[in-house]
């Protein structure tokens, strides 16, 4: 046979999976049991230790640099799937208490801030217990403070409280290859982070106003969170360096130490269900996600490998992220 008629077939058969899989989803759509398939809450239930079957503790996790457009467990946006897990267990009269499983140095502020909000508004319905594993830095430390009780491990890197905008300068390298850059702005300050001349000091005052308001809001919501005095934390450890787990329990920065395990029991506890069962949720099968994936796993991709908190740093964006991964 002839590869172009090979081809023909092959494209053909696509064609109909395509035409079947479609009408297949708008029969699922108008069908009354289609509540089956295409239920309300958008995550599954993996059973970690069995229990009680009316009584549950959820866990969820909270891994990598926080963003709206970064990737977790639960979906493909971050935020928006933590919010979609947040209600779902807040709705769920036989979840108990909720143990955000947290593994991450921080990220965008304002992702930062509605994972926080969210929950917070969770914390008001049920015992949340935020456990940091190796990291919860920053951000993540800025969300924890939405809990009800905050975890680690004294091996634990957190706080960290501050934060940062980054740019580059390659004015000189540009000169030494012979490019310089035109820019026409409508105002003064329209491209103050032109990494292709130097910031003048006005610039630079502005920017930093920018980060200290952010920085305020920050210091604001951890003495709120952990009823400490603002001035004490400005002037003590909310200086942006990082804390080991037993020196944020030394500052009152978090309200225990101990492992996963321990955090299953304190949620136990301030819930009241001594005999739940702990599970996890887990992202249901959707075309979407499916299609994604393929898509993912048949087109072919180059990849850098940078270190760990590289990636996420973008000329511009204000970040609730340690120094240390700050290139």
């Amino acid at each position: 046979m002839k590869k172009g008629g090979f081809l023909g077939i092959v494209l053909f058969l696509l064609l109909c999976l395509s035409v079947f899989f479609n009408l297949l989803f708008i029969v699922l759509l108008t069908y009354k049991g289609t509540k089956i398939l295409l239920p309300e809450s958008p995550y599954d239930e993996v059973v970690l230790f069995p229990g009680s079957k009316n009584s549950k503790i959820v866990v969820i996790p909270l891994t990598g640099t926080i963003g709206f457009s970064q990737t977790n467990p639960l979906g493909n946006s971050m935020v928006e799937d933590l919010k979609e897990a947040f209600l779902q267990a807040g709705a769920d009269p036989d979840v108990k208490a909720v143990v955000v499983s947290v593994d991450s140095p921080g990220g965008e502020v304002t992702a930062s801030d509605a994972i926080y909000h969210s929950l917070q508004t969770l914390a008001k319905k049920k015992p949340v217990i935020y456990y940091m594993n190796s990291m919860g830095a920053s951000g993540a430390y800025y969300a924890a403070c939405g809990a009800s009780w905050i975890m680690c491990s004294p091996t634990t890197f957190t706080g960290s409280i501050g934060v940062i905008i980054s740019t580059l300068n390659y004015r000189d390298l540009l000169g030494k290859i012979g490019l310089q850059a035109v820019i026409f702005k409508s105002g003064k300050f329209k491209d103050m982070l032109n990494p292709a001349r130097e910031m003048t000091p006005e610039e630079k005052n502005y920017v930093q106003q920018l980060v200290m308001q952010t920085y305020d809001r920050f210091l604001h919501v951890v003495a709120t969170s952990r009823h400490l005095d603002p001035e004490t934390l400005r002037n003590g450890v909310a200086d942006g360096r990082v804390l080991s787990g037993e020196d944020a329990y030394r500052d009152k920065l978090v309200d225990g130490l101990g492992y996963i395990e321990d955090a299953y029991n304190k949620a136990k506890e301030l819930s009241g269900a001594k005999n739940a069962s702990i599970v996890n949720y887990k992202a249901q099968f959707s075309f979407s996600r499916f299609f994604h994936l393929l898509s993912e796993s048949t087109v072919p991709q180059i990849r850098i490998e940078l270190p760990q908190g590289f990636r996420a740093l973008e000329p511009g964006r204000l970040y609730l992220i340690p120094s240390i991964l700050v290139p």
